[in-house]
């Protein structure tokens, strides 16, 4: 737990001047707050016994003590609810940047076994609990205990007895607080797993929104989202019994502390042992030590909360990359395209069988290939080992002689453009959409990257032009422009090899007559895989490759495979 406090305490460095005098306007605050009864017991214990014209100065004058007195505590209260909350603002803020920083650096493998929904609810509500711990924590307890120790001091030098009678409470207050905080953050802990599958199940349903009224299922999204909704309200119901029983316990402490001081103070009245403006200064002093018991466990339920969303961030934050560069990785600029699988053998998890078995494949720079075989057999799997997606399980994946785990990954893959079948489009302009080939991209860039895309003129059919907002995925959209539009990204990032992941096999006739086109300017005079299922799409490869379970069957251009009367035959019969 001290190395995660540690990692916790590690956000508050770059705003020390922030935190250190939220602190002392905590502090000036507290002592404030710890005067003004002292300035009343003097009042009715002294200044009302003066003589009536200097009682009458002495009272002003103390009036305006006060006055100064609570402006100071204005603006210690301005100060640690404006600037304490802007820093506990940025240190969020640095958080949610590490972790969506990370997000990137995490590979498929991990994707491959997450809720989007809950990756969400790390990054928005765990870390807002966070901010509000890292903000409020320090002061409140701050806070708290000058007052109580104050408190205490002040009290046992008016009275002895009554202050023990007052503070006999405080262990009380603390074990009651402590045993439910115990309980209320096994309740937290529960109901942020409830609500990150809420978030998840939304997600899902929103994505896939289309579907869901294609077959009319919007009372079964409802059933799924009842079912985790009601789930929801069964760990709140469990958490706010816990925080119904610690409030009103404590309530109840708090006026017990005033009846005992009352009763107390009463029978200490009718023996001497007090006087009258000693028991006034003690009913006003009891809120001042009573309030920071409950901010103190208050600070106790915050960092309960808070923590454990710390925790769930620290989940996410350490988990290593399973690629990555290697600390002695080459930079390249330009690589010619020239790829070798040597000997490659690939499963997704140890517990499953092998995708890819003993591969051996050499491919020429510029050299057009296909790839074709039924599914499950590994097509876009050996592809996606060249920009090392997946970590290949045994052998190693050559490009222009280098091992591919030898390479900076950005170098790697800014020289592989992907065109895959289900094209993601980002919410915005079609401009930005096809200049995330190319950051820096000029407009004139843009524009030619789509021309040889075959993409301008159904671009400029629109009102807007580039400027055209394609909606969410791009639902604006026809399946042949998206593609379209995915090429013309590829064409502006101009990369020596390129992986054609069935592109054209979602489309209709005359839009993958279009796209074909396209894809063909895009591979002229770079390395080229495509996975195809429509074999007449591939026709003109210069070599195609059959994959199968047991690995690359047949290799020959589409007449020698033919003429072989083997599986490429009756896959391609099989699709006429």
């Amino acid at each position: 737990m001290w190395e995660k406090l540690k990692k916790l305490f590690a956000y508050y460095k770059p705003y020390k001047f922030l935190f250190f005098s939220d602190l002392f306007f905590a502090i000036l605050g507290a002592i404030v707050t710890l005067v003004i009864p002292l300035i009343v017991r003097f009042i009715t214990n002294e200044v009302v016994y003066y003589e009536s014209g200097a009682a009458g100065q002495t009272i002003m004058k103390l009036g305006a003590v006060l006055l100064a007195l609570v402006l100071v505590e204005f603006a210690c209260n301005y100060y640690i609810a404006y600037f304490g909350h802007m820093m506990g603002a940025r240190m969020e803020a640095d958080m949610r940047r590490d972790i969506f920083g990370h997000y990137q650096k995490l590979t498929f493998a991990f994707y491959d076994n997450q809720k989007v929904g809950h990756l969400l609810s790390r990054v928005t509500s765990d870390l807002f609990d966070i901010s509000e711990l890292l903000h409020h924590g320090p002061e409140d307890v701050l806070i708290s205990v000058i007052k109580i120790v104050g408190s205490f001091v002040i009290l046992v030098n008016v009275n002895t007895n009554l202050t023990f009678v007052a503070f006999a409470f405080v262990p009380v207050m603390l074990v009651f607080a402590v045993y439910y905080n115990k309980k209320m953050k096994k309740a937290f802990a529960q109901n942020r797993a409830k609500i990150a599958d809420i978030n998840s199940q939304i997600e899902d349903s929103l994505s896939g929104i289309r579907v869901v009224k294609s077959f009319a299922n919007e009372k079964e999204e409802m059933k799924k989202f009842n079912a985790g909704n009601d789930n929801f309200v069964k760990a709140k119901r469990t958490s706010y019994l816990y925080m119904g029983m610690y409030h009103s316990g404590l309530n109840a402490l708090t006026t017990l502390v005033t009846v005992a001081v009352l009763v107390a103070g009463a029978k200490f009245l009718t023996t001497g042992k007090v006087d009258v403006t000693d028991l006034i200064t003690f009913l006003l002093y009891i809120n001042n030590f009573t309030e920071p018991v409950k901010k103190l466990v208050n600070s106790a339920e915050q960092f309960q909360n808070g923590y454990t969303g710390f925790e769930r961030f620290l989940e996410i934050i350490s988990i290593a990359p399973d690629i990555a560069d290697k600390e002695d990785a080459v930079s390249v600029d330009k690589l010619k395209g020239e790829i070798e699988f040597k000997d490659v053998s690939f499963q997704y998890e140890e517990s499953q069988d092998a995708v890819l078995s003993g591969v051996n494949l050499k491919v020429n720079a510029g050299e057009y290939v296909a790839l074709v075989g039924p599914s499950g057999a590994g097509k876009t799997t050996l592809c996606s080992l060249i920009p090392r997606f997946y970590e290949v399980s045994k052998g190693a994946v050559f490009v222009d002689g280098m091992d591919v785990r030898d390479i900076k990954l950005d170098d790697l893959r800014n020289n592989i453009g992907i065109v895959q079948q289900d094209v993601y489009l980002f919410a915005g302009t079609i401009m930005e959409n096809i200049r995330y080939g190319k950051p820096d991209a000029t407009d004139e860039e843009v524009i030619m990257a789509a021309r040889n895309a075959n993409a301008h003129e159904f671009i400029m059919a629109f009102p807007d032009g580039y400027d055209t907002d394609i909606g969410q995925r791009g639902v604006k959209l026809s399946g042949g422009q998206k593609q379209r539009l995915s090429i013309a990204r590829v064409f502006l990032k101009n990369p020596p090899i390129l992986i054609f992941d069935e592109a054209t096999s979602a489309l209709d006739n005359e839009s993958e007559k279009v796209v074909q086109k396209s894809l063909e300017n895009l591979a002229k005079n770079r390395t080229t895989f495509v996975i195809a299922h429509r074999l007449t799409t591939i026709r003109n490869a210069q070599r195609i490759l059959v994959l199968t379970d047991q690995g690359i069957e047949e290799e020959g251009s589409h007449e020698e495979l033919l003429a072989k009367k083997g599986i490429y035959e009756s896959l391609y019969h099989m699709h006429l």
